[in-house]
């Protein structure tokens, strides 16, 4: 985890709020930034953040205020930023807007909405504030058992998959096809915690080090040393902020490697009519934080019967749905006819898909709802990737 002090950036910043490159398309042709898509005014791109960050956090010269403090949180942490970035202190730009965020948690000068979320972390291991003993509702009525020491995944559901009723779906789909392929998995149920990754983003270091440590202790007693995550979220913290202590593996990654080698069948559902075209929205923790775009694309591409198409913006150069750094519970884009996810609905729309699949339970409940703002109900279904699957398998 980046713990660097926000005077360390300072150079970094004042070099950053004078380009402005980052806001745009990869040719340039566009803005794929979603807070200044949406909003439109300087302040609210990756450079305008910095120079406020610089000239209130840094130099003091203005003051924080309430305003300020939702220009900061609207940032998605989409990381386009880095990826359009034309300077070599590209990876740093996400670690400074979570380094302002830090230092105003610390004085308390956080949002409601975003301390109510840290709160409901810290008091229920949700956003949401549901009670722990709601966590694993979602699995009954299922033969997805607890973990016992000696199988081979955890399958860890995270917050969204757990409590947020369209994502219970995808959770449930992911564990019917997990059983149906023989693979010896359990998940934690009740005692589950959160993962942290929208904690970190948000600037809570203390209370995402204290769900480290939790996580961390609860696995080695069970003796975890594989997990697959629902959620590209959970990925990334476990991937990249957690100890190395076991394998981690988006699930998109596993049902690929599982396709390969025969544990799954996907080759025969064209006999039975599955006909579709789809196109595929990328996550930003599963693509540009981590790299994997290609696992999703292989398992669509297995499928006979499927015709995918790509939307103009994809893989590195895809517009992030707005849900993440927290923005699904806090909600700072807003659901108006330019928030994030209807712009994202109307593109997939645009390409003449009946489905848009995705691989991430944020994603799926920001475009779900998007799709019935845009009234599009009838002509586009959004699915997470695990029900395209189940649906391939009979199950």
């Amino acid at each position: 985890m980046i713990k660097t002090a926000l005077e360390d950036y300072k150079d970094m910043i004042h070099r950053c709020f004078r380009c402005g490159y980052c806001k745009f398309t990869s040719d340039y042709s566009g803005f794929n930034c979603p807070p200044y898509t949406k909003f439109r005014l300087e302040t609210y791109s990756p450079g305008g953040r910095m120079w406020l960050i610089y000239a209130s956090l840094v130099k003091k010269e203005i003051e924080w205020t309430d305003s300020l403090s939702n220009i900061l949180y609207t940032c998605t942490m989409c990381k386009n930023c880095v990826e359009k970035c034309r300077f070599k202190f590209s990876e740093d730009l996400v670690n400074i807007i979570r380094a302002a965020r830090e230092e105003i948690v610390e004085r308390a000068l956080a949002p409601p909405k975003v301390r109510d979320f840290l709160e409901n972390v810290d008091r229920q291991g949700n956003p949401y504030g549901e009670p722990r003993e709601k966590r694993s509702d979602w699995s009954k009525d299922t033969e997805i058992k607890r973990y016992e020491r000696g199988d081979e995944f955890l399958y860890h559901v995270g917050c969204v998959g757990s409590y947020d009723t369209r994502s219970q779906d995808a959770a449930r789909a992911l564990g019917d096809i997990l059983l149906k392929s023989g693979l010896s998995f359990g998940i934690l149920g009740n005692k589950e915690e959160c993962d942290g990754n929208e904690v970190n983003m948000l600037g809570e270091a203390g209370l995402f080090d204290l769900l480290i440590e939790k996580n961390i202790q609860k696995f080695k007693d069970l003796g975890v040393k594989k997990i697959v995550t629902l959620s590209p979220h959970a990925y990334n913290a476990f991937k990249n902020d957690y100890p190395k202590d076991f394998e981690v593996m988006h699930y998109t990654q596993l049902l690929r490697d599982m396709i390969k080698d025969g544990r799954l069948d996907l080759s025969k559902r064209k006999e039975n009519g599955f006909d579709a075209t789809i196109t595929y929205h990328d996550p930003c923790f599963l693509g540009r934080y981590n790299g994997e775009y290609d696992a999703p694309r292989e398992i669509l591409n297995s499928i006979p019967g499927v015709e995918l198409i790509e939307m103009e913006r994809n893989r590195e150069n895809a517009f992030c749905c707005g849900g993440g750094g927290g923005n699904f519970y806090t909600d700072f884009m807003g659901s108006e006819e330019d928030s994030p996810a209807r712009i994202r609905v109307r593109e997939a729309y645009d390409t003449g898909a009946e489905i848009l699949v995705v691989a991430c339970p944020v994603c799926l409940t920001m475009l779900n709802d998007a799709v019935k703002m845009e009234r599009l109900e009838e002509k586009l279904k959004v699915k997470d990737l695990s029900e395209i699957v189940r649906e391939i398998c009979n199950l």
